[in-house]
């Protein structure tokens, strides 16, 4: 049975590593997703790299089991699928604290592996690759994260549009995702675009094409003038599909 680590966090709990046979760091597949709060681990292991999965005879509570463990690339793909905003401080406790924490000299340096750099230098060039490509890995790991993070923001803020809204409260759905924009600017923008009318009564009201396309749709109502004539009022509201359309359009600006 192999030895296993086990690392605790107070936010992401434990997550038992263990090392494989070439010496790399593996870590427990079903901590890791508990960790980052993805509930189906079967559909996350579909998705992995089958070079990076080892099953391992692990001590639990309940006797010995065999467990999932995966490669630290393979760790890096969970993380992409963890839609949970702490993925990304995961990512960095197990890259700051945990790897530096067993590994020596800038690699996983095991006794075994000592020896094995002394004696084969050939050896030695495919441990430095190895740890080369393990960077690389990391900063694609990072650079996505950080890439996807306005993606999620603006996947979470969708999760809980169901009606449609005012084109202000579309400003500001998009202001608190990171693209900076007020009710005003986004008004001109979408005259500017095409998308709503620039002049008379025509202004500010959606543009045929735009409505059958489903991303807006007018409410009409009524208003007293101070003649006491009521009058025909139309606000452009932007429907669910909308929201999407525009949120997409500022996100690949």
């Amino acid at each position: 049975m192999n030895d296993i680590q086990i690392f605790s966090n107070p936010q992401f709990g434990e997550i038992r590593i263990t090392i494989s046979e070439d010496d790399k760091p593996m870590f427990c597949l079903a901590d890791v997703c508990k960790a980052l709060e993805i509930s189906n681990v079967g559909n996350v292991k579909q998705r992995l790299s089958e070079k990076g999965i080892r099953n391992m005879d692990t001590l639990t509570a309940g006797g010995v089991q065999s467990m999932t463990y995966i490669n630290e690339a393979n760790l890096y793909k969970c993380i992409f699928q963890s839609r949970k905003p702490e993925a990304e401080k995961f990512q960095d406790w197990v890259y700051e604290e945990v790897l530096p924490s067993i590994r020596k000299h800038g690699v996983f340096a095991t006794p075994q592996t000592i020896d094995n750099l002394l004696a084969d230098p050939d050896n030695a060039i495919k441990v430095f690759q190895t740890l080369k490509e393990e960077r690389q890995l990391r900063q694609i790991a990072e650079a996505k994260i950080k890439a996807d993070a306005p993606l999620v923001g603006f996947a979470n803020a969708l999760m809980t549009a169901k009606t449609s809204c005012l084109i202000g409260e579309l400003a500001k759905i998009i202001s608190q995702n990171g693209c900076s924009i007020g009710q005003n600017r986004l008004f001109e923008w979408l005259r500017d675009n095409g998308y709503l009318g620039k002049h008379g009564e025509r202004r500010n009201i959606p543009n045929q094409q735009y409505v059958e396309m489903g991303l807006f749709e007018i409410k009409k109502g009524v208003r007293s003038g101070n003649d006491g004539v009521l009058y025909e009022t139309k606000t452009p509201k932007v429907t669910v599909k909308g929201q999407s359309y525009f949120i997409n359009k500022f996100l690949n600006r």
